[in-house]
């Protein structure tokens, strides 16, 4: 049975479901608008996430290619909400009609929570398709933990490549493919190519002529967000360095990881990543709230949630028109959701003291992608930037959007490492089933225990 989680009495509950970008800077703006309230007991605040901690998705590729740390890429909740209550929790139900939510713990029964105040942050999760062997085989690009998994999984199948002598086992091994030419599928294989042709330097079997990147984007063009020119001089720049780019194409097929193209071409991979586009989480689906056709919350210019009264929305799982272009909505990036908490916790902060809100207007700045080590590509205020200047670009900007000063400075101490000291190239898979040794000599030491048992049975009987 649920429990009611306790407060105090008439202070005005704000409830945020989500920990990512919008909810994390929500809570942060409310602490610092809303400080003397909270001290003061006038106004509770209460962030729920599965995780405790928020994730930096810009930084994931270089994450997973080993050129920051990937502790250094999240924000621990706690210590960055201290005057909120953080609660590690998955959301199942809301009703906001009503005004409360049933969150389910890590551990134990589910508690429903009453609130006053709603902010629907939850965010997306990765978009998928009724591909066979999709499901089966293929790796996300969402969170710290796809991160670090497919860093270690792309190095151990160099490590296979070089163990072994079978040419269909090696060239499956060596294959790697990337479904979706966005931010995300760009910079992910851009990284992880640069990461394994440094690493095979230090191998004799495996070369770089082995390797096999391929990329796989339905549209005609990949980078939409830099514009025309500069998507194509990225296409240019990733074939010239040997990655298979195919445009106009679709994933037919990935059983057994043998990959099946919609131009004809199939072959087998040792890798699958998918980075085709996202969708609301779930949770806005067991809301209330309304819903737009592709599943997102209606929301309103002044980031409150359409036709509702004292809930907000913003981020990748709300439908946010942009004022800057008429009948378009804001894109799901890391650029409108961090100004979007703005403008939405002094929104919520004006109405709790009765004020009128202001909507959220924001011109794009522009875009900067990372292409591995001292390249990459940009197109900010009109001006396309290609090259050493735009990694340059890309690393001050992202650097600058870190939450904290304590990742900042991380984030910079790993970079200036790698400057003087070869990025580490350790696969260190037996992470993921830290168990598997330890299992496997307590099944050893079974036979010789039960011998023993046997022989002082015998003993006995004689």
């Amino acid at each position: 049975m649920a429990r009611t989680a306790e407060g105090t009495p008439g202070a005005p509950h704000v409830l945020i479901v989500g920990g990512g970008y919008v909810g994390m800077y929500t809570a942060l703006r409310l602490q610092k608008k809303l400080r003397r309230e909270l001290k003061r007991g006038d106004v509770r605040i209460t962030v729920v996430d599965p995780n405790s901690y928020m994730t930096y998705q810009p930084f994931l590729p270089e994450a997973a290619a080993g050129n920051v740390s990937p502790r250094h890429v999240v924000t621990p909740l706690r210590r960055a909400l201290k005057r909120c209550t953080v609660r590690n929790a998955r959301v199942t139900e809301l009703n906001h009609a009503e005004r409360w939510a049933i969150v389910q713990p890590l551990a134990g029964p589910p508690e429903r929570i009453s609130y006053d105040y709603l902010v629907m942050a939850a965010g997306s999760v990765s978009r998928t398709l009724p591909i066979p062997g999709l499901a089966e085989y293929g790796i996300g690009f969402k969170t710290i933990g796809e991160a670090i998994h497919l860093r270690n999984h792309v190095l151990a199948q160099l490590e296979i490549a070089e163990s072994t002598d079978e040419e269909e086992v090696r060239r499956k091994a060596l294959t790697f493919v990337f479904v979706g030419g966005g931010f995300a599928g760009v910079e992910a294989l851009a990284e992880l190519e640069d990461m394994a042709r440094g690493a095979v330097k230090y191998m004799r079997k495996v070369t770089r002529e082995d390797l096999r990147f391929v990329l796989i984007e339905a549209a005609d063009r990949i980078l939409p967000e830099v514009g025309p020119e500069m998507g194509r001089w990225t296409a240019e720049q990733l074939r010239g360095r040997g990655i298979d780019v195919k445009l106009k194409t679709y994933l037919r097929s990935a059983v057994g990881g043998n990959i099946e193209c919609s131009d004809g071409s199939s072959f087998a991979a040792g890798t699958l990543v998918w980075t085709a586009g996202v969708k609301a989480s779930p949770v806005v689906r067991n809301s209330d709230l309304p819903l737009n056709e592709r599943g997102q919350v209606k929301a309103t210019e002044y980031l409150t949630v359409e036709g509702v009264v004292r809930a907000f929305t913003a981020g990748d799982n709300a439908a946010v028109p942009d004022l800057t272009q008429e009948g378009m909505y804001c894109a799901p990036n890391a650029q409108h959701a961090v100004r979007q908490a703005k403008v939405l916790a002094d929104n919520l902060v004006r109405s709790l003291r009765g004020k009128t809100l202001k909507p959220y207007v924001h011109n794009s700045v522009g875009s900067v992608a990372g292409l591995g080590l001292y390249k990459g590509v940009a197109n900010t205020y009109g001006f396309k930037v290609k090259g050493f200047p735009a990694w340059v670009m890309h690393r001050t900007y992202h650097v600058s959007r870190v939450p904290t000063l304590n990742r900042k400075v991380r984030v910079l101490a790993d970079w200036t490492l790698a400057m003087f000291f070869k990025r580490e190239t350790v696969s260190l898979g037996s992470i993921e089933q830290p168990r598997a040794e330890f299992e496997l000599a307590a099944m050893g030491d079974v036979q010789p225990r039960q011998q023993s048992q046997d022989d002082k049975a015998r003993e006995n009987a004689a």
